[in-house]
């Protein structure tokens, strides 16, 4: 952490209360709380893009929206120094634009809200920020269901820009499209990074696409953040088994194997993980010391990894 850092998560978890049906009450079972981010930190600096991977369900949009301020840790702290302008790009464009209004209000309302430009400018930047993402001027008084998917997350983006952020939370954001509209987003997005000079933390599965957009990576598994470190280190050598299991689950990261290795094992119940190591369950390197101890998330090369051991997979061998 540093002075340039624009926000920082310090032990940040968050857990709901479980429910109790009648069957638990009938048998006088409590119920159970479920831990869907444990203990994670890190920081982003300045002009930074990070992404967070992981499997659906382990804990990666938990964690942007609180980084959002949509949704209050129940531990840890969220800090930033100064005072942070933000705005978020959500996973599905068809919900995120209020369908009855006109595009020009929508990306108006940030500016208007903020106090961001007089009055009588506020149209010509509308139209500035909608060329910018790609459409017309003339856009603007159209309502979003006369557009497709990938036009309407480019109004979605322009309304983020609108805010001026000083920064931006993207949450899956082009998993709801078609896949050649996804390059064209993702293009559009790597353009305005490096235009605007953005700082950005990037949630996504798909790991084709954090490696292309993402300056540092996250790797969360079960809530926990298993691995952290740059995008080259993480692609060239993975440091946590769940890492490399992602990228072997992932064809279109090597050109000479295309076949499907997914990842063996069942993701556990989040209201009753593993003891010790909550990756234990679905590693091939476990020892009984990873059912008994958890590990701590420490230095390890370039990055940080929360593991018991150096595991060097490239060739799979288990260092002590």
């Amino acid at each position: 952490m540093s002075a340039g850092d624009v926000l920082i998560l310090n032990e940040v978890s968050k857990a709901y209360d479980g429910r109790v049906s009648m069957l638990d009450r009938l048998f006088g079972r409590k119920a159970k709380s479920l831990q869907a981010v444990r203990e994670v930190s890190f920081s982003i600096r300045k002009g930074e893009v990070m992404g967070l991977v992981g499997e659906s369900g382990c804990g990666k949009s938990t964690i942007a929206r609180i980084a959002a301020g949509l949704m209050a840790p129940t531990g840890g702290e969220i800090g930033h120094p100064g005072r942070l302008r933000q705005q978020m790009i959500f996973q599905d464009p068809f919900s995120s634009l209020n369908p009855r209004w006109r595009v020009h209000d929508i990306v108006a309302e940030p500016i208007r809200t903020h106090g961001l430009r007089p009055k009588q400018e506020v149209s010509a930047r509308v139209a500035e920020l909608l060329t910018q993402v790609g459409l017309s001027e003339a856009d603007g008084a159209k309502f979003p269901q006369a557009f497709s998917g990938g036009q309407r997350q480019r109004i979605s983006i322009a309304r983020a820009l609108a805010g001026e952020p000083d920064f931006l939370i993207l949450d899956e954001p082009t998993s709801a499209l078609d896949v050649s509209v996804q390059a064209q987003i993702l293009d559009l997005l790597r353009d305005l990074q490096a235009r605007l000079n953005l700082t950005s933390l990037f949630i996504t599965h798909n790991l084709p696409v954090v490696r292309l957009m993402a300056d540092r990576i996250g790797v969360v598994y079960l809530g926990e953040l298993v691995e952290l470190a740059p995008t080259s280190a993480i692609f060239e050598h993975p440091r946590h088994p769940y890492t490399r299991l992602l990228i072997d689950a992932a064809p279109d990261l090597d050109a000479e194997d295309r076949s499907l290795h997914p990842i063996p094992g069942e993701l556990p119940d989040p209201s009753d993980p593993p003891s010790g190591c909550v990756f234990r369950t679905r590693c091939l390197f476990a020892t009984d010391r990873c059912a008994s101890e958890r590990p701590k998330l420490r230095k390890i090369g370039p990055g940080e990894v929360r593991c018991h051991y150096d595991l060097d997979l490239t060739g799979r061998e288990l260092v002590a």
